[in-house]
C-alpha cells in the first residue's frame, strides 16, 4: 500500500492507510501475520474504483 502512495498510521494493532485525493481510508489488522480476507477485498475494491496500479 505504501508502494501505491498511501500514508500509514499505526495505532495499536490497527494500520490505517490514507491517500491524498481519496476520501475512504483502509484499516488493516493482522491475523497471524496476514491481513484479514475482508480487508483485502475492501482494499481491492478501492484500488479498482480509483484505477490504482503499480505503473503510476
Amino acid at each position: 500500500m505504501l508502494y501505491l502512495g498511501f500514508d500509514e498510521r499505526i495505532r495499536g494493532s490497527h494500520h490505517v492507510y490514507r491517500r491524498r485525493g481519496i476520501s475512504e481510508k483502509v484499516n488493516m489488522q493482522r491475523d497471524d501475520g496476514n491481513a484479514k480476507p475482508y480487508q483485502v477485498r475492501q482494499f481491492r475494491r478501492l484500488a479498482l474504483k480509483y484505477e490504482m496500479g503499480g505503473d503510476e
